[in-house]
């Protein structure tokens, strides 16, 4: 397998749509419901709840949208692996409760994943691809 470039190219797309996807799609769930996001950031006692609010808004969307063309993924993967990781240790630490490991576990993976992007780039599926060959 790791000689086919076409095979790599259109598994390194994939792969970013599919980490996006989850990013993308909590940022929409955000965007539509501001109070209770900012409550629930509340709750888990996190400082200043609008503003980690509006935080979460830019890395989910901006970075989801920017992950999925391949613009600056390396430094947008970069982004997203340490939200990610932010996020686990914010929300996550109850290992009391099995959820919530899995939450804390499954934040661990997609930064794992983040990081593959991070260092081996975006793939030739992308924007970054593009302005190197320009």
């Amino acid at each position: 397998m790791s000689d086919n470039l076409a095979l790599q190219s259109v598994l390194a797309f994939i792969g970013r749509l599919l980490l996006a996807g989850i990013f993308l799609s909590s940022g929409f769930e955000k965007l539509a419901d501001p109070s209770g996001t900012i409550g629930y950031i509340a709750a888990a006692n996190l400082p200043l709840p609008s503003v980690a609010y509006a935080i979460a808004l830019v890395v989910e969307l901006g970075g989801g949208i920017l992950l999925v063309l391949g613009y600056q993924a390396r430094l947008v993967a970069l982004a997203l692996a340490v939200f990610t990781l932010v996020s686990a240790l914010g929300f996550h630490t109850n290992f009391a409760d099995q959820n919530q490991i899995i939450h804390f576990m499954k934040n661990l993976a997609i930064t794992g994943g983040f990081l593959q992007i991070v260092a081996f780039g975006a793939g030739p599926f992308s924007l970054d691809a593009r302005a190197s060959r320009v």
